[in-house]
């Protein structure tokens, strides 16, 4: 992985970004007609789950946020959970750390964007291992911490990364335990980047049986997802362009343009 740094932090006061992590604001922005950007993101970044669920499957997603998966999952017995408590969760105050589900409930989970704002991931790991039967799925889409990532981190002074942790360590926090909103965007390549490493950690509970790179232009100009920015409001035509440019970038140039990615792993015992 290119580092531009290897360790970038901001206060909250420096973040640019608009009504951050505002989900009531959020949702009412995606349900209305000046949407369009980021339904097409979250349509790309979603729909190819369904292809690792089955129709009498039972899963949820963990930290949920605005809740927006729940539009492009095909299976009816998913369920929303989120650390919060807005109304349109299926299960409020739940903790992906520590569910308190029973073992073996869920034949797949869903975990968007929410790896790299958990304090301690290999406790999250662990309490997914616990609660999917066997053989589930833990279906991932993360960010990919690209060069085009670090530098739009650094103009917008949203979240951060640090690549100087261990990743592996269960002590010391990843990101900050008093804020579930904050996020080191570094985390998702410190987990998955080393595979012998990821196998020594993690192989023992789950084996990696899906990657791709994904994403560029089409989240540049989403204008954010759970916290705003400024984009230009395009039609499915363009936003189709601009995915088949995105495609291309990623395929040739991930280190430099990449800034998601698709996982499954199956949990093995």
């Amino acid at each position: 992985m290119l580092k531009i740094s290897k360790k970038i932090q901001f206060s909250a006061r420096e973040n640019k970004m608009n009504s951050i992590a505002n989900t009531k604001i959020a949702r009412d922005l995606y349900y209305s007609a000046k949407s369009s950007n980021v339904k097409f993101l979250l349509e790309k970044r979603f729909s190819w789950m369904n292809n690792f669920i089955k129709d009498g499957d039972k899963g949820i997603e963990v930290g949920s946020g605005a809740g927006f998966t729940k539009d492009f999952i095909k299976n009816k017995n998913f369920k929303l959970t989120d650390l919060g408590n807005d109304d349109h969760l299926d299960f409020k105050n739940i903790d992906a750390q520590n569910t308190g589900f029973e073992a073996e409930s869920f034949d797949y989970v869903i975990a968007s964007n929410m790896i790299h704002h958990i304090p301690f991931p290999i406790k999250f790991f662990k309490e997914m291992n616990k609660i999917l039967k066997k053989n589930g799925k833990l279906i991932i889409f993360e960010s990919y911490c690209s060069i085009t990532f670090q530098l739009v981190t650094m103009i917008m002074k949203h979240e951060g990364f640090d690549f100087t942790l261990n990743v592996w360590d269960e002590k010391i926090a990843k990101s900050d335990e008093n804020n579930a909103w904050h996020g080191n965007i570094a985390v998702p390549h410190l987990i998955f980047d080393d595979k012998e490493r990821f196998k020594k950690n993690l192989g023992e509970l789950f084996n990696l049986e899906y990657e791709k790179l994904t994403e560029c232009l089409i989240f540049l100009n989403s204008g954010g997802v759970t916290s705003k920015t400024k984009c230009v409001p395009m039609n499915r035509f363009l936003l189709n362009i601009l995915h088949f440019i995105d495609k291309i970038l990623v395929k040739l140039f991930p280190n430099i343009f990449c800034m998601g990615r698709r996982i499954v792993l199956k949990k093995i015992n």
